[in-house]
């Protein structure tokens, strides 16, 4: 009955790639789907992402891309043990605070009332929402408003 929104942006909170998935679903297991839309015309140096991607395979995925992995490790529940060998990652918390450019974007789009309050009945109606709020986001940071 819900549906969760995955979106990429860049470090100036310009959305890159947006995909609407059933809200039962793991945010981590339609990364690569996610990523894959983007079609950037260079490599990124870094990719900031919450606890949420935590999982070896995201890693070796952006290893292989040579893209560093700025992802913290995620809480282990009462009782659970770590199961990976070696240090946990060193996580640059300067870089890491650069993640909010999602979570204003997500802020922004969630500022437009049809949006936040979801007012289409379907899935592809809400996504073709989505899109317009982000086409419109592109062209005012390409076209800003100058009197």
């Amino acid at each position: 009955m819900t549906t969760k929104l995955h979106v990429v942006c860049d470090g100036n909170g310009l959305p890159l790639a947006v995909y609407l998935t059933a809200g039962q679903k793991s945010e981590s297991a339609q990364f690569e789907t996610v990523c894959g839309l983007v079609e950037a015309p260079r490599r990124p140096k870094y990719l900031l992402a919450d606890r949420g991607y935590d999982a070896k395979r995201i890693r070796a995925w952006l290893r292989a891309r040579r893209i560093r992995a700025v992802i913290p490790e995620r809480k282990l529940a009462a009782g659970e043990k770590r199961r990976r060998r070696g240090r946990p990652p060193v996580i640059d918390k300067s870089l890491y605070a650069r993640r909010n450019a999602v979570e204003r974007l997500i802020g922004w789009l969630k500022e437009h009332r049809s949006l936040a309050t979801r007012f289409d009945k379907t899935a592809s109606s809400f996504l073709a929402m989505v899109k317009l709020a982000c086409i419109r986001r592109l062209l005012r940071a390409a076209f800003p408003y100058r009197p």
